[in-house]
């Protein structure tokens, strides 16, 4: 395993990370979790992915236990949430959904504690910028979780860059605790964040990233070529929004083209895609999901993949994906 600093903290974590989103309290549950957490962990995972809004809380109640059983010392693993969506969104009150405000982000740090049975979380992201609530407001609620001993880094998701560096600037102005990392969407057809949008961040910030989506929902895997299998992701209801996306003809006929590529490397598709997003210099680590132990270590495999990736292989690479990039 690689491991790299998180921006321009000391905080290192593991070049590929596993995340719970759409699997934990759906597909998996404690014995599965329990199961791939080691295995990741063996082979040198130390950063693992949640956030509050997942299974409406469940997926921070089933981490939090596999963490107890599995008994691992606190120093040895990086644990992450994400707020801005809230709990129990059918009927619930204006300031439990969709804010950023003080209010909810003291609150929501506190249930996800208790979910988690920690007594603190490593990694705390504002899942979404809130347009209603003044960034000084949520910059401040960040920094207080922060000296309160309830999180060690704060950081954003799907932020602008102009918010970010607003935010980082509010927290220099006062001497508060500044935003250390973002975790945006980042595969080979999701670009420009990434390496546009975001590049004066990196050095002007120390802005560390923790992408997600590096198969871009299953798409750069190659399974929906003919349509939605039954029993894949995109056969869920509750990501139905994705299906346009995962059926694509053009995207699909790219994905089909790179199987050769990755065929010369030994790899799979789904294994090509990971370690293009790995070999990104400014990545610190690459969220990955798995509801089963093989789709785990296939996904690992993808480390040694990334350390073959060629200039040549890699403009053959953008070659077929970056004209359908967004």
């Amino acid at each position: 395993m690689q491991y790299r600093r998180l921006g321009r903290s000391g905080l290192q974590v593991s070049a590929l990370s596993l995340g719970s989103w759409v699997t934990y309290a759906n597909q998996v549950q404690v014995d599965a979790a329990v199961e791939l957490m080691a295995a990741a962990r063996d082979a040198g995972v130390n950063f693992f992915d949640n956030a509050e809004v997942y299974a409406n809380g469940q997926s921070e109640t089933v981490m939090g236990e596999a963490l107890r059983r599995l008994g691992w010392a606190r120093l040895d693993y990086v644990v992450s949430t994400k707020f801005f969506w809230g709990l129990d969104r059918e009927g619930a009150g204006i300031n439990r959904r969709d804010t950023l405000n003080r209010k909810y982000l003291m609150q929501a740090i506190d249930g996800s504690l208790g979910r988690f049975g920690l007594e603190h979380i490593d990694l705390v992201y504002c899942h979404r910028p809130d347009p209603h609530t003044p960034i000084e407001e949520t910059v401040w609620a960040m920094s207080d979780i922060i000296t309160q001993g309830k999180a060690l880094y704060w950081g954003t998701s799907e932020w602008s860059a102009a918010d970010i560096r607003a935010a980082w600037e509010i927290a220099e102005r006062h001497h508060l605790h500044k935003p250390v990392m973002e975790q945006p969407q980042y595969h080979l057809f999701h670009r420009q964040r990434v390496e546009q949008e975001y590049a004066r961040l990196y050095e002007d910030l120390g802005l560390g990233l923790t992408t997600w989506s590096p198969l871009a929902s299953g798409l750069l895997t190659g399974k929906y070529q003919h349509g939605i299998p039954a029993d894949s992701r995109g056969a869920l209801e509750s990501l139905a929004f994705l299906r346009d996306q995962l059926t694509d003809p053009a995207r699909n006929a790219a994905v089909a083209a790179l199987a050769p590529i990755a065929a010369e490397l030994g790899a799979t598709p789904a294994q090509l895609a990971i370690a293009w997003v790995v070999r990104h210099p400014q990545v610190s680590s690459v969220i990955t999901g798995a509801s089963r132990l093989s789709q785990l270590q296939a996904n690992l495999g993808a480390l040694a993949v990334a350390e073959r990736l060629t200039p040549e292989l890699l403009a053959r690479i953008d070659a077929v994906t970056a004209p359908l990039a967004d």
